[in-house]
């Protein structure tokens, strides 16, 4: 479900936000319903009012960058409003494929009083990128421009951020896990820390398995398309609606005579050495050992990873979790949302006193 077909569930999700609000024990000056009013600016257009509560809201805006209209989501710590003077580090959370920002339901999430945490729109498959081809039917789809030079600059300007490159993390799952460290590698001097769960950090020719799955949502190939997904995935009911050409978001796939020289040079794996003063932290089960989950690739792309810094002689936190017996109540090692929950449950503290050091 994603907000492409979900207005209903959106509704929703309003309608249980203002009742947890109301409930709520007040603690500032806006423990009510009303969302703090973010003015327009970098681009950015708000075209709904924003939905949500004082500490836990998301805007609706429309920028040039993208086409259509995209969610930001944003938690701020319960005691925010109590201390007008103190800032604070952000975490910029990336969703998987095809979710949303509004669904993002982790608790970790929203437990952290040290930090804001933003929850950007990844839309269903932008992978994190300004894609090859601005003339498909999708329309403008450059997503990290979208991001890194907007939203980071909006928050920035909006909340009472620690607007420092020490004191912001960028961490994803799945297509978000590879565009934390994409943004990461790209952007060095806006983020210090930078965390894969599950992700899709190894697009290489080695890891062909992967990239076919990023070109199976491009395209809208069904079967390897709802493999791919982080999501709610239905074929029938398909959120990669309309397919474009496999080569519209980085070129041409094919390693053949070099041709997937973008591929490459957006692939995490091949460039870690861009992360040698960054704080690194990857997530990954096994996927019960079976290639038919996607899981079992993505564990292969991070020991692929964690094999490149061993030689580069990096530091970094590495967690394979396996069958996920013993990762909290509902993680089986699969590529599921039960493995991330608790991935977050461990990182978010991690994050808390990487950002205090």
């Amino acid at each position: 479900m994603t907000k492409r077909t979900s207005l209903w569930w959106r509704t929703v999700v309003a309608w249980a936000v203002a009742a947890v609000a109301v409930v709520a024990p007040a603690g500032s000056a806006h423990a009510d319903t009303t969302p703090p009013n973010l003015p327009n600016g970098f681009g950015l257009t708000q075209v709904e009012p924003a939905v949500g509560d004082a500490h836990d809201f998301y805007l609706t805006i429309t920028t040039p960058r993208v086409s259509g209209e995209q969610h930001i989501r944003i938690i701020l710590p319960r005691g925010y409003y109590d201390d007008p003077n103190r800032r604070y580090p952000v975490l910029y959370f990336l969703h998987g494929s095809p979710d949303d920002p509004v669904d993002q339901a982790y608790p970790a999430l929203s437990m952290s009083d040290r930090m804001i945490t933003v929850i950007p729109d990844g839309g269903a498959r932008s992978w994190y990128a300004n894609w090859l081809n601005q003339n498909t039917v999708l329309g403008a789809q450059n997503w990290e421009n979208f991001h890194l030079d907007q939203v980071v600059p909006f928050i920035d300007a909006n909340l009472r951020t620690l607007a420092t490159r020490k004191s912001r993390a960028v961490a994803g799952i799945s297509m978000g896990g590879f565009g934390a460290f994409h943004y990461a590698q790209a952007r060095p001097d806006l983020f210090g820390q930078t965390a894969s769960l599950s992700g899709d950090i190894d697009l290489s020719a080695n890891s062909m398995d992967l990239r076919m799955a990023v070109v199976a949502s491009v395209t809208d190939a069904l079967g390897a398309m709802c493999a791919s997904s982080s999501g709610t995935c239905d074929p029938n009911n398909s959120p990669y609606k309309p397919g474009v050409d496999s080569d519209a978001l980085f070129g041409s796939p094919y390693p053949v005579f070099n041709v997937d020289w973008r591929w490459n040079q957006v692939d995490p794996s091949q460039h870690m050495d861009r992360l040698k003063n960054t704080g690194i932290f990857i997530y990954t089960g096994d996927g019960g050992g079976s290639p038919l989950n996607l899981e079992f690739w993505v564990a292969g792309a991070s020991k692929n990873v964690k094999a490149r810094m061993d030689a580069l002689g990096m530091s970094y936190y590495y967690v394979n979790y396996g069958d996920g017996s013993g990762w909290g109540t509902a993680c089986d090692g699969s590529h599921s949302a039960g493995c991330w929950a608790q991935s977050l449950l461990d990182l978010v503290p991690r994050l808390e006193r990487a950002f205090a050091s």
